[in-house]
């Protein structure tokens, strides 16, 4: 199995920044990609970003390319998230997610993670 651990969420203004930090424990050998997805009140779950084991390839949903940077240090089996120039519609809880298949491209499909973290709240006020 394969423990998430989340932290960095909390309230910001409009136009500021956070950085969100995923720590990964257990069976860390099985990750591959890793990924960050969101959810605010009455709508699904969405991609945000996504990286490949290597960290070569990242990938970012449209509402986000730009401002937000994934990475990760797969010698402290982390993955981050830095968030800049944030909008009050970034305001969600934000969920780390880890990926037990070999794929070339990170997936966006929520689907395809097989490991989930509990969510950190982020909430950007106007």
């Amino acid at each position: 199995q394969v423990q998430l651990d989340e932290s960095g969420g909390g309230l910001v203004q409009a136009g500021g920044s956070l950085r969100l930090s995923c720590a990964a424990s257990g069976r860390t050998f099985e990750i591959y990609a890793m990924g960050w997805f969101r959810q605010a009140p009455g709508n699904e779950r969405e991609f945000v970003a996504a990286i490949s084991r290597s960290a070569e390839i990242t990938r970012y949903a449209d509402s986000v390319k730009g401002r937000f940077t994934i990475s990760r240090d797969n010698a402290k089996n982390t993955v981050s998230l830095q968030m800049n120039s944030l909008k009050p519609e970034d305001t969600a809880v934000y969920y780390c997610a880890a990926d037990g298949s070999a794929r070339y491209y990170p997936s966006r499909g929520s689907m395809d993670y097989a490991y989930w973290g509990q969510g950190t709240q982020v909430t950007v006020s106007s």
